[in-house]
């Protein structure tokens, strides 16, 4: 079943409650066609470890929101969960929701995952805007996934804002991207859902000789391969062929 705006196909995207640009990148990355509608995953647990193990536990219960609206895949627009709560249990969380919900499920680091093997990454370079605690557990997530960890740039974090994460700039995601332009890598990645990553994003992959890949995009790319059944080509996406005219100017 199709809708107005989504001929093409509707995704429900779950976010974390306080991030600000899920949404907007989302809506930037989705080819014509494509839509996406919001819930929120929410949480009163006092630290952001324990908030984002707390999403993992209320998972299903988050996609209630999505009622009976015909989407075909459930994202879940946050990595830093993944990370805490492991492949394993992430892996089988999905694999519930799917097999109650009858649509498929994945996080932005399956997401992740997915695209590097497309690509035949091996070794990867992460620009983190996370604390040290939780950017320790991502190197180890990805790991787990069968991937090597070759260099990690950590950017500065303003605690004086509404959020250290989802209040940085796009230009912070950059200046990380020329700490590991000269790293000897297959891909280099930025971490998380809140940090804006997609005008670096585009620059980057104008003149690196590696790809360079953010969780958004890769969110984004996995939604319209499931929703389509099959895996989209990703050096489209990379270029902004679809979604670089969609970016806001200034």
């Amino acid at each position: 079943m199709a809708v107005e705006y989504a001929p093409k196909g509707l995704i429900g995207l779950l976010t974390p409650q306080a991030n600000t640009t899920v949404e907007p990148e989302y809506y930037i990355l989705l080819p014509q066609g494509y839509a996406h509608i919001n819930g929120r995953l929410m949480s009163g647990k006092p630290t952001i470890e324990e908030r984002l193990v707390d999403y993992v536990d209320k998972l299903d219960h988050a996609c209630d929101q999505f009622a009976n609206a015909p989407i075909k895949a459930v994202a879940v627009g946050c990595t830093g969960a993944s990370y805490l709560v492991g492949r394993e249990r992430e892996s089988r969380v999905l694999a519930e929701i799917e097999r109650q919900r009858g649509v498929p499920a994945f996080t932005a680091a399956t997401a992740v995952v997915a695209s590097l093997r497309q690509l035949g990454a091996r070794r990867i370079a992460l620009a983190s805007p996370y604390p040290a605690g939780l950017t320790e557990a991502s190197k180890g997530y990805w790991e787990s996934q069968g991937f090597t960890v070759s260099r990690i740039a950590s950017a500065p974090m303003d605690h004086t804002q509404f959020h250290p994460i989802y209040s940085m700039k796009a230009d912070t995601a950059g200046g990380l991207l020329h700490e590991l332009a000269a790293d000897d890598t297959d891909a280099i990645l930025m971490l998380g859902t809140g940090m804006p990553t997609l005008r670096p994003l585009l620059a980057a992959n104008a003149s690196s000789r590696v790809p360079v890949l953010s969780c958004m995009l890769c969110l984004a790319w996995m939604g319209v391969s499931l929703a389509d059944g099959q895996p989209a080509p990703l050096e489209p996406w990379l270029k902004g062929d679809h979604w670089k005219s969609r970016l806001p100017q200034g």
